[in-house]
Order: C-alpha cells, then structure tokens, then sequence
C-alpha cells in the first residue's frame, strides 16, 4: 500500500501520471471515493501519463468512454448510474476489461461482482481543508506483477 498527499488538483492528476507510466495492457484501476473526492481529475492524470491529449471528462452519462490516441488504449467507466450489472455485460464489457488497454473505473462498487482479481485501487480521500490523501491498494497479484 502506497500513500501520497496532494493539495491542489494538478497534484492529483500528477499521482494519475506517475501511475500511468507502470501501467500496461490489461490492468484494471478502481478509483474510489465519495463524490468530489477527485477520481476524475486523478483519471485525467492517467490519461496525460498515457500520452492521451484531448479532454477527459467524466463519463457520467455514457458509462466508457474510450481513448485510444495514447500509448495504450484507456477505457475510463463511470458506473454510478448504471442500474444493474447487466447493463455493463450486455455493452459488452469483457471486450475491455482485461483486454489490450488499460481501464479505469469509478464507482466500481455498483458491479462489485465484475471486478476482476488482480486489481489497484485508488482511494482518493478529501480532507477538510481541501487537499487529498490519495491510497494504492493492490488487489490480487497486482503487486507481483508490476514489480
């Protein structure tokens, strides 16, 4: 388990870009965190780390959306308003999950079941004076295979 402190959002998205260059086709990042907590300003840290220009916003209202101009391909999923896993299975979520890119996916907690073993989670954690503490935690045998 890794911690890192960030007090304005350039820094959270700097945490995003430091992940991004360990990061390789396949590995799945649960960004978790209450609303605000900054998982899309960490995911736009990702997608920059990944070589990715355009803009970054959250995919609240469509679910994924897919980058593929970077080194890898980045699949960013927002699945607060999704109703039931199905939703995710039937839009074809093997496809990405696991696949030649890396996926990122907030709220992750909605399709717990879907979530593969090996796994880094990211808990972005507000504090009350407007900087984050910002949490790795590895899942399965995410640590072994990116030493």
């Amino acid at each position: 388990m890794t911690t890192v402190f960030a007090v304005t959002k350039e820094d959270t998205q700097n945490a995003g870009k430091s992940l991004a260059r360990r990061l390789r086709a396949g590995d799945v990042i649960l960004l978790s965190g209450r609303m605000g907590a900054g998982k899309s300003e960490f995911a736009r840290g990702v997608a920059r780390g990944l070589g990715i220009t355009s803009a970054v916003p959250s995919p609240s209202f469509t679910i994924m959306n897919l980058y593929d101009e970077g080194t890898l391909p980045l699949y960013h999923f927002d699945w607060y308003r999704i109703g039931d896993e199905s939703e995710l299975t039937d839009m074809g979520l093997d496809e990405y999950i696991g696949g030649d890119g890396v996926t990122l996916i907030e709220w992750h907690e909605r399709a717990e079941d879907l979530i593969p073993e090996t796994a880094l989670e990211v808990l972005l954690s507000p504090q009350e004076d407007g900087s984050r503490i910002i949490t790795l935690i590895p899942h399965g045998r995410w640590e072994a295979e990116h030493r």
